[in-house]
C-alpha cells in the first residue's frame, strides 16, 4: 500500500527518511511502529474530545476508529487531542469570555502539533460550537489534504410529550424568574433535556457550522447530521480515514476546495437553515485562512437573496435528528442546487465536484423539514446583515421565526451583560424598549461573550419579541426574538454604540438591512468629545494577550492576517 505514495514530497520525510533521522525513528519504534509504519504517511486525527460536555465525550472513539480506515488505505494515524469551551457550560457568567478565544487557540494548537510532527494529513473531530470552525481553519492554514468529521448531535430530550433542548431550559429559567413556573418545574426539565452524547440538536452554532463543513466541501456527503448516539458515527470516521488518504495521493488540499464560491455556498446554506449569526464570524476567519476576502457584508448579500427552507428550532420546528431522518444537508442542498442557489462546480473532499455529489441524492417529497426552495418558508434567508449609523461596519440579526421585522424604541443601556441579565430577572425591562449591552466585544470584552442567558430570560418573561437586544458582543445560534450581535466598530474602539444614552431612538429595520441611532450628528460629536476608552478587568493571561491582536468582528475576530501574509504553506515544506 505505502509504495504508491512517495514521501519525498510530503512534510512527514522531515521526521522519518534518511539517516539523519534515526533518533526520530527511535522514538516511532518505541510506539511499537514497524519500519514499513514508519515509511507510511503520517496522518494526524485531531480530536477535541473531553469529558466537558456532551458534545465532545464521543469524539475520541470517533478518532479512533478513523485509524481502522487510515491503516487500510496505506497511512499512519497519529491521534492527538487539543481543547474546547463549551458554550452551554460557559454561558450567562464570565466563563463566556474564553469561548471565542478558543476557537483561535484551537486552530493554533492544531497547527501547531501539525507542524511540529510534520504530519500529511489531517482527519478533524469537533463536536462543541467554536471547535468546529476552530479545526476548519486549522485545516485550511495547514493546507494538508484535510476532512472535517463532526461528532453528531444529542437526540431530543422528552417533556410533557414535546421534543425539548437546552434552550427549553434555559427560557424556563426566565418563566420561573416570571413566577410563571414553579421550581420543581424547572428541575424535571434540567433533567430530560439533553438525553445524552452530542451536541444541541437546533440549528444552533454547532449544527450550523456541521452544515457549513458539507457545503464548502470539506466533509464527506450526508455525515453531519446523523446523531451521536449512532453506530454509522464510527462507520463515517472509518469512511473519513480512508478517503484522507484517496486526497493526499491526488494531492487535493483544502484550499482548491474551499474557493470563494464554496464560502457562498456555505453562507447559502446557513441562511437556508436559519442558522447561526455565529456563522458570520466564522465564515470570514475561515476565509482569512485561505487569504479570500469574505467579510460579513459578503456574507450577508448570500443570506439576502437565499430562501429560508429548513424548518429547524430555534425559529422553527425540527431537530438535527430529524433533518438527518429527512435526508440531511445534501437533501437541503438538492432542491437550492435546482433552484440556481448553489455553484455545483466547486470540489469537495469526494473528489467529485458538489454537483455530481448531488445527483446521487434523490429528493423526498414526503419529509416534512426540508421544503422545495419553489414553496420557502420565506423567500429571503433566516439570518439577516444590518448597517447604518448605529454599525457602520455591520451587524447581524436572525428572522427565522420572526413575525416582527421592524423595531423602533427608546434605548436602555447596559454596560455588560450582568447588568442588563439582573435587569431582566427583576422584571424591570418596559415593552418597546431596545436594550443596548455594549463593551462585550472582541476586544473589549474580551472575548465576544454570547447573550443566550438573557434572550432565553426574555423569551421566558413573554419579552422576546417586545423589546430588541443590541449588542457589540454575540448571540448563541439558539437565540432567538429581535436580537442583534456584532455591531462594529464595537464600543471599546470607539464606535457609535459607545456613544449612546439611555433614551436614545434607535431604528431596526430587517427589511431594508438598517439598524441606525437616530440623534443628531452634532450631539454625537459633543459625546465623542467627552468619551473615555474603558479598561477592562483582563490585563494579563490568555485574554489579555487575545485583545491586543483581534481585529473587528465584520472580517470574523481574527488574530492574525492570514494567507495573504504568507511566506510559504505547511503543506509545501
Amino acid at each position: 500500500m505505502s509504495n504508491r505514495f512517495d514521501k519525498s514530497r510530503l512534510p512527514s520525510r522531515h521526521v522519518s527518511v534518511g539517516p539523519e533521522r534515526a533518533p526520530h525513528r527511535s522514538y516511532y519504534y518505541a510506539m511499537g511502529l514497524t519500519e514499513e509504519d514508519i515509511a507510511r504517511p503520517f496522518v494526524a486525527l485531531a480530536s477535541a474530545g473531553n469529558d466537558s460536555a456532551p458534545c465532545n465525550t464521543l469524539l475520541d472513539v470517533q478518532a479512533d476508529a478513523a485509524r481502522a480506515g487510515v491503516i487500510g488505505n496505506g497511512g499512519m494515524p497519529r491521534r492527538f487531542n487539543t481543547i474546547t469551551v463549551t458554550d452551554g457550560i460557559a454561558m450567562g457568567h464570565q466563563g463566556m469570555k474564553s469561548s471565542l478565544v478558543s476557537r483561535e487557540v484551537i486552530a493554533d494548537s492544531v497547527e501547531l502539533s501539525v507542524r511540529g510532527h510534520c504530519y500529511d494529513a489531517l482527519v478533524g473531530f469537533a463536536g462543541c460550537d467554536k471547535s468546529l470552525p476552530g479545526m476548519m481553519m486549522a485545516m485550511l492554514r495547514l493546507n494538508v489534504p484535510s476532512i472535517f468529521v463532526y461528532g453528531g448531535s444529542i437526540l431530543p430530550g422528552r417533556f410533557h410529550d414535546k421534543d425539548v433542548t437546552v434552550v427549553d431550559v434555559f427560557e424556563v429559567v426566565g418563566k420561573f424568574a416570571a413566577g410563571a413556573c414553579p421550581i420543581e418545574e424547572l428541575h424535571a426539565m434540567e433533567k430530560v433535556a439533553c438525553p445524552g452524547h452530542g451536541a444541541c440538536g437546533g440549528q444552533f452554532t454547532a449544527n450550523t457550522m456541521a452544515c457549513v463543513g458539507e457545503a464548502i466541501g470539506l466533509s464527506l456527503p450526508n455525515s453531519n447530521m446523523v446523531p451521536a448516539p449512532y453506530s454509522t458515527r464510527e462507520q463515517i470516521a472509518v469512511a473519513a480515514g480512508h478517503q484522507v488518504m484517496e486526497l493526499v495521493e491526488r494531492g487535493l488540499r483544502p484550499r482548491a476546495i474551499c474557493t470563494r464560491a464554496a464560502f457562498i455556498n456555505a453562507a447559502r446554506v446557513v441562511a437556508a437553515t436559519g442558522g447561526s449569526t455565529n456563522a458570520a464570524l466564522h465564515l470570514p476567519a475561515m476565509a482569512n485562512e485561505a487569504g479570500i476576502d469574505f467579510d460579513l457584508f459578503d456574507v450577508a448579500e448570500a443570506f439576502r437573496s437565499t430562501p429560508y427552507i429548513a424548518d429547524l428550532k430555534p425559529g422553527g420546528r425540527y431537530v438535527a435528528k430529524d433533518m438527518y431522518e429527512a435526508g440531511g444537508v445534501y437533501m437541503l442542498m438538492k432542491t437550492m442546487l435546482a433552484g440556481g442557489f448553489l455553484d455545483g462546480d466547486c470540489m469537495t473532499v469526494t473528489g467529485r465536484t458538489l454537483g455530481e455529489n448531488i445527483d446521487q441524492v434523490t429528493w423526498n417529497p414526503d419529509q416534512k423539514v426540508i421544503y422545495d426552495v419553489r414553496t420557502p418558508l420565506s423567500p429571503t434567508g433566516g439570518v439577516v446583515g444590518l448597517r447604518g449609523s448605529l454599525a457602520p461596519e455591520g451587524a447581524i440579526v436572525k428572522v427565522a421565526g420572526m413575525h416582527r421585522l421592524i423595531f423602533e424604541g427608546p434605548a436602555r443601556v447596559f454596560e455588560c451583560e450582568e447588568d442588563c441579565f439582573a435587569a431582566v430577572e427583576a422584571r424591570s425591562i418596559v415593552e418597546g424598549e431596545v436594550l443596548v449591552i455594549r463593551y462585550e466585544g472582541p476586544k473589549g470584552g474580551p472575548g465576544m461573550r454570547e447573550m443566550l442567558s438573557t434572550t432565553a430570560a426574555l423569551y421566558g418573561l413573554g419579552m422576546g419579541e417586545k423589546v430588541a437586544l443590541i449588542t457589540d458582543g454575540r448571540f448563541s445560534g439558539a437565540t432567538r426574538g429581535f436580537c442583534i450581535g456584532h455591531v462594529g466598530p464595537e464600543a471599546a474602539d470607539g464606535g457609535p454604540i459607545a456613544l449612546v444614552e439611555d433614551g436614545d431612538a434607535i431604528r431596526i429595520d430587517a427589511e431594508a438591512g438598517t439598524i441606525d441611532l437616530l440623534v443628531d450628528d452634532a450631539v454625537l460629536t459633543e459625546r465623542r468629545g467627552r468619551w473615555q476608552p474603558r479598561v477592562n478587568d483582563y490585563q494579563a493571561g490568555a485574554l489579555w494577550r487575545y485583545a491586543q491582536g483581534v481585529g473587528p468582528a465584520s472580517r470574523g475576530a481574527v488574530t492574525h492576517p492570514g494567507a495573504k501574509a504568507e511566506r510559504h504553506v505547511y503543506a509545501d515544506i
